[in-house]
Parts: C-alpha cells; sequence; structure tokens
C-alpha cells in the first residue's frame, strides 16, 4: 500500500518487470514475483525516470520489496552514470533474507542508502535527503 501523497504523485507504469509509482521527488518500485532483474530488461524503467526527473531534478529510488525476486547488483553501477540526480536509494524490506540482502547490495551505490520495515517510513525519508542537497 502506498502513502497517500496525491499532491506529489505522477503516475503508475506498469512494465513486464513490475509496477513503478513516479512521485514528485521520489520513485516506488514492486518488482514482480520471481523477476530476474538487469540492466538490459531495466531499460524500460530508466527511460521513465529520464523522462519524469531528467538529470537534474533530484529523486530518491525506493525499493518496496513485497515479491521475491532476483536482482543483478552490478547494474547500479550502470544505472548510477544515467541519473547524477538521484540522491539516495531506499530498501523496504519484510523479513530476515531480505534485509541481509539489502545490506549486501548497499555496497554497490554510491549514494546514501537505508533499510525501513515500512513504505511510510521510507517516503518520509525522502524528504530528508532531499533537503540536504
Amino acid at each position: 500500500m502506498l502513502p497517500d501523497n496525491s499532491n506529489n504523485f505522477i503516475r503508475t507504469h506498469e512494465l513486464d518487470i513490475g509496477s513503478f509509482h513516479f512521485y514528485k521527488n521520489y520513485l516506488v518500485s514492486e518488482m514482480k514475483e520471481g523477476a530476474s532483474i538487469n540492466y538490459d530488461n531495466a531499460n524500460k524503467l530508466f527511460l521513465l525516470a529520464k523522462e519524469y526527473y531528467g538529470t537534474s531534478t533530484p529523486f530518491v529510488y525506493i525499493t518496496n520489496r513485497i515479491n521475491s525476486y532476483s536482482f543483478e547488483p552490478t547494474t547500479h553501477f550502470k544505472s548510477a552514470k544515467l541519473f547524477p540526480n538521484l540522491k539516495g536509494y531506499g530498501v523496504v524490506t519484510y523479513n530476515a533474507i531480505n534485509n541481509k540482502i539489502a545490506s549486501l547490495e548497499q555496497s554497490f551505490l554510491d549514494v546514501p542508502t537505508k533499510i525501513f520495515d515500512n513504505l511510510k517510513e521510507a517516503v518520509l525519508w525522502v524528504d530528508e535527503i532531499i533537503t540536504i542537497d
């Protein structure tokens, strides 16, 4: 369930790999159960993010891990070059295994990262990150 930020909501896109909810300064992803995410099949997501945020609008990426999926962490290295305006990466986990995976994934990122146990806290964190700049 997404927080009610209707003033900041832009649009939801359903892609082959999952659902993506775009807001003024953040994006919430909910990958499909069993998806295998890599740089190539995330390309449509990157194009949408470019459309909404360009390279100058600051934004935070939040992954809401409600489903189990695999992710190639080196994708972060390539995608980081596309988005110099990415200010943070939040991960919402719902079990200990996903929490450990998210902790490992943090080592692949050069932006502030944080793990949350609910989406509301992750969205509140966006305001802290965006105002830092």
